[in-house]
């Protein structure tokens, strides 16, 4: 994006989509004090696919909702120590994913990490919207609402 490009205006929370994963709905918390993203992801497993190291995972993408689940496959791109905002460190893998936020699409890194305690299953954090977005704090999903179940529903009966 150059300087004449309009950068993509977001709100403290916003409905994305990651379609390389097969996430077509997630709420994201937009979070200006962290450094990294991260997605929920459990059961994580690191396998060999044609000499290349590929990450297998589990997402609750529905909030409060433990029963449906995706799963998720894409290489590795790293393994880092990354500090949360209660000081604990831990080392969390890294993939790189296309993320769709209204009519933007582009990659970012994201670390995977157990977040069904938390209240968003994705942190948005600045190093993916450095040069792209600026966030409106006081304004909450900007680019629209999403019923995620219904839209899951919907994906799930096309497939039967």
């Amino acid at each position: 994006m150059n300087k004449t490009e309009q950068k993509l205006m977001l709100g403290w929370r916003e409905w994305v989509k990651l379609p390389d994963l097969g996430l077509h709905a997630i709420k994201a918390k937009v979070d200006t004090g962290a450094k990294t993203s991260a997605l929920h992801a459990f059961n994580v497993e690191v396998c060999k696919e044609n000499d290349v190291d590929v990450v297998k995972f589990f997402i609750h993408p529905i909030q409060k909702n433990q029963s449906f689940q995706i799963e998720c496959k894409t290489p590795l791109k790293d393994r880092r120590l990354v500090t949360d905002s209660g000081g604990h460190q831990e080392m969390r893998y890294v993939i790189e994913t296309d993320i769709i936020i209204a009519a933007y699409r582009f990659p970012i890194e994201l670390t995977l990490t157990d977040r069904d305690t938390m209240r968003f299953r994705m942190l948005l954090g600045r190093n993916a919207m450095k040069g792209l977005a600026l966030v409106d704090p006081s304004a909450s999903f900007i680019h629209g609402e999403v019923d995620a179940p219904f839209l899951y529903n919907k994906k799930l009966e096309a497939k039967i």
